[in-house]
């Protein structure tokens, strides 16, 4: 397929797509379905165009570590404490399996192993989240704190990947300390420097209407080439920048509202597309694709175990599931273990891995009905564009 045809199969797809999923009442299946159109077109797709969309994903895949800084608002430390807390046993208790299956099945060192357990044992709450507001029979509370649970593993995982990367590029050496401190400086500085740029956010978002999408995705990326520079690298620059971000609305829409024409309906449909693309095929029925399926079926069962028996979250027999869409954590880790040339074969495996857990894990949710309704009146009334917390207790 040269680059007309698969431009057609592309647009075809963002048409597509998020529209079936959503009429299925799986909104967040769009994701995982962009990586398998990818898989499969991939013996098509002529080396030149392969390389064209993994290099518009590599913008993509800032927009969508942007985006999950800014899923991410926290409460206070008294609300947050004992999710934190819950969150905390509920990855540790499922480190010694998930290191131990990416040691054996995809022979990862043990730094790429510790890799592979902060992005399996983390939650993308920007896939679970739909799944989450629509679950019945959640009292207020409740579903409260499995949110905030949710919350609590993705950031998690972030942080815990921000360091393992470090240490997975550089390796155990006296400067890793020097390193890790100009990160925590870099952040710092983006912090203070986020203020000013919250007030250039707000009045883009007030004064222009024909550019304003291109100004604020030119502002993002702008940051993020600052913060290249100065040592930290674009991704994280990203994410933080989201997180600092993340209190900014403009007539009750969230930022990530105003960019979704770029990033959630091209780009970052075209990072999942690139990285279905960079999976080789026949590692789907080799011993590597059947390891990540068995992995990710072992995952799977230990966390209904712990849920129905050791460490229940609340809710039913299902609840767990909430807690369990990690796809674009695992693409996260994916991405770190790509640039490592020797890592491509465990790197798939991680993505296949998260494919197989996140699958699952929101088709066997209830189904959310298509006008966003629950199916029964337990359900809170928050804004749509925002998590419910108790008024005061967020900052």
């Amino acid at each position: 397929m040269n680059e007309i045809e698969v431009i057609i199969c592309l647009l075809l797809l963002f048409m597509s797509v998020p529209d079936l999923c959503g009429s299925l009442g799986r909104p967040a299946l769009a994701y995982p379905v962009f990586v398998v159109s990818g898989l499969l077109l991939a013996p098509l797709a002529e080396p030149s165009v392969r390389n064209m969309l993994i290099e518009a994903g590599h913008v993509g895949f800032l927009l969508l570590l942007f985006e999950v800084g800014l899923e991410i608002e926290l409460p206070r430390l008294r609300v947050f404490a004992r999710p934190l807390a819950r969150a905390f046993l509920w990855s540790l208790i499922q480190y010694p399996l998930v290191f131990a299956l990416a040691y054996y099945l995809a022979g990862l060192k043990p730094v790429g192993c510790f890799i592979a357990c902060a992005a399996f044992t983390g939650c993308s709450v920007g896939m679970g989240y739909p799944g989450w507001k629509n679950y019945p029979g959640l009292a207020d509370d409740r579903r409260r704190q499995i949110l905030l649970m949710m919350l609590a593993l993705e950031i998690f995982s972030i942080v815990l990947l921000s360091v393992e990367t470090t240490l997975y590029q550089s390796g155990v050496r006296w400067v890793l300390v020097a390193q890790l401190a100009g990160i925590a400086v870099v952040v710092g500085f983006i912090g203070w420097f986020s203020r000013h740029l919250k007030t250039l956010f707000e009045h883009i978002l007030k004064r222009t209407t024909r550019w304003r999408v291109h100004l604020v995705v030119l502002l993002v990326l702008v940051v993020c080439a600052i913060g290249q520079r100065l040592g930290l690298s674009a991704t994280k620059t990203a994410f933080f920048l989201g997180l600092f971000l993340s209190h900014i609305t403009h007539e009750g829409k969230r930022l990530e509202h105003f960019i979704a024409p770029i990033s959630r309906r091209f780009l970052i449909p075209i990072f999942f597309f690139a990285l279905g693309l960079q999976i080789p095929r026949e590692l789907i029925f080799s011993q590597l694709g059947l390891g990540a399926l068995a992995a990710a079926a072992m995952v799977l069962l230990l966390r209904w175990g712990l849920h129905r028996f050791v460490f229940s979250i609340g809710g039913d027999r299902r609840a767990f599931l909430l807690l369990c869409p990690n796809l674009t954590i695992a693409a996260l880790a994916a991405g770190t273990l790509l640039h490592d040339g020797t890592a491509e074969r465990a790197a798939s495996w991680v993505l296949l891995t998260g494919l197989f857990i996140t699958i699952p894990s929101i088709v066997l949710l209830p189904s959310q009905k298509e006008d966003g309704s629950l199916p029964d009146t337990t359900r809170s009334k928050p804004p749509a564009s925002r998590p419910p917390f108790p008024a005061g207790e967020t900052p």
